[in-house]
């Protein structure tokens, strides 16, 4: 499923599939959706508030075609939003019988977002673009990610959900050592969320973008597995 995307405006979607490519600054496809409201200063969601994760499932594909058709996600990500054009992308890897995993990013008790989690090993097309650009560790996994409620965009709540996200992959993956994600560098608020959640930037150079109106220039960040 990933030769695809990642977004975060917050949305981002580089990665894996696309569907099988690869959380837009407005809000991209996959490598991530996030940003910030004009006129709102950005503050911080509170530790209470520290997002959670549950699996995807059919009953959510009618909310995730909403937060795609959002016009701060729909700018990263660039999907189509069909009932149709959804099933095909996501419901195998709800099934099972793609790798791909998907969760719902929780806040709280509401549904905000999507965090979609890959192993480069699963993804041999991406991970060989991605190659070009930086040696990927052994066992290291991908993310796409997007934040699809606009009224908390711009309040830390991304870079929240992206630490929350490499807790999960340590949590989950005893032998991953490294999370990878590239973003388009237009994407200003996708990657400054990335640094902002301890991943650093480790390469730049041209990808193919999620959106055909975007430049090739990307960069890439890593969380390497805490010690």
């Amino acid at each position: 499923m990933r030769d695809a995307p990642a977004a975060y405006s917050l949305a981002s979607r580089r990665g894996a599939p696309w569907w099988s490519r690869r959380l837009a600054d407005a809000p991209p496809p996959r490598s991530a959706c996030l940003g910030t409201a004009p006129g709102r200063p950005a503050r911080p969601v509170g530790a209470v508030n520290e997002p959670t994760f549950r699996r995807l499932g059919r009953a959510d594909f009618t909310r995730l075609r909403g937060w795609l058709a959002r016009p701060h996600v729909a700018r990263w990500w660039n999907h189509d939003t069909s009932a149709s054009a959804v099933e095909a992308d996501f419901g195998p890897a709800v099934d099972g019988t793609e790798p791909t995993e998907l969760f719902v990013v929780l806040h709280g008790r509401r549904p905000v977002g999507l965090l979609q989690r890959y192993t480069f090993a699963d993804n041999p097309g991406y991970a060989a673009e991605l190659a070009r650009l930086v040696a990927l560790p052994e066992g290291a996994l991908g993310i796409d990610y997007l934040l699809g409620e606009p009224d908390l965009v711009g309040h830390g709540l991304g870079t929240a959900m992206l630490r929350a996200a490499a807790a999960a992959v340590w949590r989950d993956r005893p032998s991953a050592p490294a999370v990878v994600v590239a973003v388009n560098a237009a994407n200003r608020a996708s990657w400054r969320a990335l640094e902002r959640a301890g991943f650093e930037r480790v390469a730049e150079g041209a990808l193919e973008p999620d959106n055909p109106v975007d430049s090739s220039a990307h960069f890439v960040f890593r969380i390497d597995r805490p010690a």
